[in-house]
Order: C-alpha cells, then sequence, then structure tokens
C-alpha cells in the first residue's frame, strides 16, 4: 500500500462479511468492490452534505453521490425535516394519502410537459411500466431501445441485451431490437424492417453530448409515423439538465417519461408521466381494456413523496441546476488543466454536460483502459476524493472543487509516470476494476 492511500482494515472486514451475506457485497452492482482498487473499496460510515466518512475514519470528498440520486447532498436539513414530519403521520395506508395529491400536483407542476403521473420506488419498475403500457396502446411485441445508453431495467426485456443475459429466456431477448443514437436513418430502416411490429423506441435524450439539432423532435415525428409510443427515460436528465428534464430543456415532449434518483435525493422514489390518453389506460376512467401500469405496496410512501416534493421546491427556488452547472464547469476546467500540464490530456478525458460529468482512462494507444482507471481510482482515493465519475451534487463548495483539482493534479503526474514506463502495472495495486456488464464474475 502506497504511504499516502487510506488504511480500511474495518473497511475490508466489512466487505468481507457483505460478500458472506450479500451476492456481489452490495446491492447496486454499481456499488460493488469489483468497481474499486483491490483492497481499496471504502464501506461508508456516514454522510454529510459533500463529504462522506468511511467505517474507518477516512473522510472524502464524493462524486456521483447514490450514483446521481443525492444531487443536493447528503442530510440536507429541508428534506431531512420534511421527511421526518411525514414519518411521524404515518408512511403508508389502506387508501391514498393527502400526500399523494400534493405530490403529484406538485411534480405536474415541474413537469408541465406531462399530464398524469404515477409514482414508484425505483427506475425500473417505472421504465418498465411505460413499455408494458405502450405495447398495450399499439398492440405490438417489440420494444426498440438505444443500443448507446447503458441502462434502462433490472427486468427481462433489458437485462436480456446484455452479457448479463443468464436467467433470461432467449424468446424474451428477441424481443428487444436496438438502435443507435442520432442516426435517423438507421432508425427509420429498424422501423420499416419491422412494420407494425415495434410498440415503442426507449431512450436516455441526451447522455455525454448534446442531441443533434433537431433530433429529438425528427424522432419523435418519425416514432408517430410508424406508430410508436417515444419514451425519454429521464432517470439521470431530470432535474440535471433542468428542473423538467431534457424535456423542458429541449422542448420536445415524449408520449411517456420516467423520471427518478435526483427526484428523491437518496429516498426511493420514481415517476411514470406521460399523456393523459396513454396514462389513463392503466386507471378507472376508460372504456377500454385495462393495463396493469403500476402498482406497488411502497411506491406512495408519505415520507419518500414528501422529500420529492422538497426537493421540488429546492430546485426551484435556489436555481440548484443553474449552481450544479456551475460547478461543473469549474471541475471540469480543472481537471482539463491538470491533466494538460501533466503531459496527459490526451489520456484522462473529462466528457458529458457540466452537471453530469464523467471521466475517460485512455492507454498510451488512446483505448480505454481499466488497469489505467485503476491507478487513477487509487490515487484520488489516496488524496481523498471518491470519484467512480466527476457527478457533482450542490453541496460542494469551491474549496472542495479547488481540492479535487489538486488531487486530480497528483494523480496525472503518476498516469504520466505509467505511460512513459510501458503501462500501470506497478500502479494498479493488484486486479484492475472490471466493468459492470460482464458474463464472468
Amino acid at each position: 500500500m502506497d504511504a499516502g492511500e487510506p488504511r480500511l482494515p474495518r473497511s475490508r472486514a466489512a466487505n468481507e462479511r457483505l460478500h458472506a451475506l450479500v451476492p456481489g457485497g452490495a446491492h447496486t452492482y454499481a456499488k460493488g468492490d469489483d468497481q474499486y482498487p483491490e483492497h481499496l473499496a471504502p464501506v461508508i460510515s456516514h454522510g454529510l452534505g459533500a463529504h462522506v466518512w468511511d467505517v474507518d475514519g477516512n473522510r472524502y470528498i464524493e462524486y456521483g453521490s447514490g450514483l446521481r440520486s443525492v444531487s443536493l447532498g447528503h442530510a440536507h436539513p429541508r428534506v431531512v425535516e420534511a421527511v421526518r414530519r411525514e414519518v411521524g403521520r404515518g408512511t403508508n395506508f389502506v387508501r391514498p394519502s393527502f400526500v399523494e395529491v400534493e405530490a403529484a400536483e406538485r411534480f405536474l407542476a415541474t413537469v408541465p410537459t406531462a399530464e398524469m403521473v404515477k409514482f414508484a420506488k425505483n427506475g425500473s419498475d417505472a421504465t418498465t411500466a411505460a413499455v408494458r403500457l405502450a405495447r398495450a396502446v399499439t398492440g405490438r411485441p417489440l420494444v426498440a431501445l438505444c443500443a448507446d445508453h447503458p441502462f434502462f431495467s433490472v427486468d427481462d426485456w433489458f437485462i436480456g441485451t446484455t452479457p448479463m443475459s443468464a436467467g433470461v429466456p432467449s424468446a424474451t431477448g428477441a424481443l428487444t431490437v436496438t438502435f443507435p443514437y442520432g442516426d435517423l436513418a438507421a432508425t427509420e430502416a429498424l422501423l420499416a424492417r419491422h412494420a407494425g411490429e415495434i410498440a415503442c423506441l426507449v431512450l436516455e435524450p441526451a447522455t455525454h453530448a448534446e442531441p443533434p439539432p433537431g433530433y429529438l423532435a425528427a424522432l419523435r415525428d418519425l416514432a408517430h409515423r410508424h406508430g410508436c409510443v417515444l419514451v425519454f427515460d429521464e432517470m439521470i436528465t431530470g432535474f440535471r439538465w433542468s428542473e423538467a428534464g431534457a424535456q423542458g430543456l429541449y422542448g420536445v415532449t415524449p408520449d411517456l417519461s420516467t423520471f427518478g434518483k435526483a427526484l428523491g435525493n437518496g429516498f426511493a422514489v420514481s415517476a411514470l408521466a406521460g399523456r393523459r390518453e396513454l396514462m389513463e389506460r392503466g386507471g378507472l376512467r376508460h372504456p377500454g381494456e385495462r393495463v396493469f401500469l403500476l402498482s406497488t405496496t411502497h411506491g406512495a410512501e408519505t415520507h419518500s413523496l414528501a422529500a420529492a416534493m422538497t426537493v421540488q421546491a429546492i430546485y426551484t427556488e435556489e436555481g440548484v441546476t443553474a449552481r450544479l452547472h456551475a460547478l461543473g464547469e469549474r471541475l471540469a476546467a480543472g481537471v482539463r488543466e491538470a491533466a494538460a500540464a501533466a503531459g496527459v490530456g490526451d489520456h484522462v478525458v473529462v466528457r458529458g454536460r457540466a452537471s453530469n460529468l464523467v471521466f475517460a482512462t485512455l492507454d498510451e494507444e488512446l483505448r480505454p483502459s481499466q488497469p489505467y482507471r485503476t491507478l487513477f481510482l487509487r490515487q484520488l482515493l489516496a488524496g481523498g476524493v471518491l470519484a467512480p465519475s466527476l457527478v457533482v451534487s450542490a453541496a460542494l463548495d469551491e474549496a472542495d472543487i479547488d481540492r479535487t483539482v489538486e488531487v486530480v493534479g497528483q494523480a496525472c503526474a503518476v498516469y504520466r509516470k505509467a505511460l512513459d514506463s510501458g503501462g500501470p502495472g506497478a500502479w494498479t495495486g493488484g486486479r484492475p476494476v472490471k466493468p459492470v456488464f460482464r458474463r464472468l464474475a
């Protein structure tokens, strides 16, 4: 272990206990210790604002908090107070609570491109509900999803398309087809090839690159011309692009959209929203066959809906989206400058919208490299920065950003040494980190 690396005896012991009790050692694959350098996967004790502490007492500046869900910072006092108030009044009843009325009204005021909303606890359920609804209203079996976007659901219709498709019948996987982002001609060819069979197009409206001019509107028109439902997955873009999501920023209204992550600032709440004509098919006030849209025991727990309402109020009142962009722009500029100064500006690359930054680690041939990612993460951890991505939270301040840039500069100096030495092996400290989606353990 390098002298500057955090000492993690309690975290290592806790990881062993987790693996003995929990498959994969975590409840989310992206949080697994295989995503971190060997023996350097901290187990978290608590967090406050933009910082977390592990069970060994080490303090970190944290990025990508809660897989992008904690956008206001940990234990935000207004959110905590709203949750505490509702918990004391009861969290779940045999009939809808009045909080559900208020939460729906608040959401539809924040996302005015939607006409109805239904809440759930996670993004997978909401997105799968959108797929089911699209199949029901079109009478078509196939789902077309964007092949360039990494994750849509834990359910079979999506997981069957990944390298981790074990347990998904091949017949189920065959009902999902893919299209490339930004390529209208290829998408139209797919729709023509499966004429009258595709129920919906599912995609994130934007990711690390801005959508080509006119693309989203043209895709909507293309979908409608072929009788398909257009579904925007706004799990990440919701609130980080604008309070009303990417659809609000780009002015393109999908038929259905799904929100989560930042909506609850770490509390479990997601939403399926869309056109009344479609959403009502899962309700009681239409003459047609009823769709089993979403029905979850805990989907409308009062404290999570209170968290969501408070998050939306804070975003609107305090201009949080603008703050996220300003922090991200400062961070991106600093990281790029530090990488260039160390001579690795072509190897440590910052990508994405300022509110949703990621980084790529490239080898001598400028190919993505897990060993170099391992080196980089290891050096960041040594400097007290926990950063599987560079996704900012509003709780960061300029001193946090400046410290992060300083640590990145130190990491880039080591990166340069590795490039000059013919590889990162001497600096990885063990096996390289691994991609989440892979066939073998």
